[in-house]
């Protein structure tokens, strides 16, 4: 064989190597697109109406009708989960994205004590703001009984201050997001809902999450424990000691649920401890790990995102869990206390400010 023959051959196989790697590279990348789309397509995604502002206006408004997800064909005990509340009547209205790289998900917990107790109030509400293009999470707790004008539209907004924590009661998920929207100048558009089952199944999911626990609050979080073990299918042991230790899904939950040791502003703090340690938890893992962490929380809670949207949102939230900050609207010192009925009146005029200048800098 010549020269040039042989170094024409090599040359071929050279370039056959290098096919063949491609094709083996874009093989495991389908390989797992596959898997995960495969796994994302078990969650409960829950089809939410939604309208413009002028649709909205042409909207027949129909009594009584609702719309529903999850499995409410079994008690909590049997594995089953509070199924979203969502009403026609109340759709959640498109706003435009602020920033095309800081996307804003609420997150929140159900005040509901069955699979069939759908029609309560939010317990536990939670803004997760990921930016993609700088990688950080942050996540901003909205107190429950903060003064808000409920409404979809400003034009349909009430005409006195009511608690944030009953919009989900009124009008479920389309109402809360459009009354914190409007009040707040939010672009929320999506959410994802637990209740407490689920957020202790997701939480045991990472083996726990570890949490410094005060002496004060060993009693308080046990009561909370003894609650919610009449209702969860893995009954949760007491907490015995205090200080720096890995609580289950159960006592986590019981923990973050105290509510008469101190205040529901140190209340809503435990929330968002809760929420970093599981963040920093799941970063911890490898990635096959999380894969399989996907694929066994599949179902445990209930979203309007899509295949797309989850992985989307999982990749950057992965990717900005090291770099996570927290904020509490109200922020102290903007607003006033109102004592009949017991409401936090914010000044909207000093707390949006920097409420935005947190999210977006």
């Amino acid at each position: 064989m010549s020269k040039k023959a042989n170094k024409t051959k090599k040359k071929t196989s050279g370039l056959q190597i290098f096919i063949r790697i491609i094709c083996a590279i874009l093989g495991i990348i389908l390989g797992c697109s596959i898997y995960l789309f495969k796994v994302l397509g078990g969650f409960k995604y829950v089809a939410t109406p939604t309208a413009t502002a002028e649709d909205y206006e042409l909207l027949e408004l129909t009594a009584g009708d609702s719309l529903s997800g999850g499995d409410v064909d079994a008690s909590w005990t049997d594995g089953g989960h509070t199924r979203v509340f969502i009403d026609p009547n109340h759709p959640i209205i498109e706003v435009e994205q602020k920033d095309k790289n800081v996307e804003n998900i609420l997150v929140f917990g159900v005040d509901s004590r069955s699979s069939d107790d759908y029609q309560c109030r939010s317990d536990a509400m939670m803004i997760v703001s990921i930016n993609s293009k700088e990688n950080t999470v942050k996540l901003i707790s909205l107190m429950r009984d903060t003064g808000v004008y409920i409404g979809d539209t400003k034009e349909t907004q009430s005409s006195t201050l009511d608690k944030l924590t009953h919009a989900y009661a009124y009008g479920g998920v389309g109402l809360m997001i459009n009354t914190i929207n409007i009040n707040f100048d939010l672009d929320i558009q999506r959410f994802v809902m637990l209740d407490f089952g689920t957020a202790a199944d997701v939480i045991d999911l990472v083996g726990g999450v570890d949490i410094d626990v005060s002496p004060d609050e060993v009693k308080y979080a046990n009561y909370v424990i003894t609650e919610m073990n009449t209702i969860v299918s893995n009954p949760a042991p007491f907490i015995t000691t205090s200080g720096m230790q890995t609580l289950s899904g159960v006592q986590a939950i019981g923990w973050s649920r105290i509510r008469y040791l101190d205040s529901d502003f140190v209340r809503t703090s435990r929330q968002r401890e809760i929420a970093m340690a599981l963040i920093a938890k799941v970063a911890q893992l490898n990635r096959l790990q999380q894969l399989a962490l996907i694929e066994d929380s599949a179902g445990m809670f209930e979203t309007n995102m899509q295949t797309l949207d989850l992985a989307r949102v999982a990749t950057n939230g992965v990717s900005g869990s090291s770099n996570i900050t927290e904020y509490r609207l109200p922020e102290d010192n903007l607003y006033q206390v109102q004592n009949n009925p017991w409401m936090m009146i914010v000044d909207m005029n000093q707390q949006l400010p920097k409420l935005h200048e947190f999210i977006w800098g």
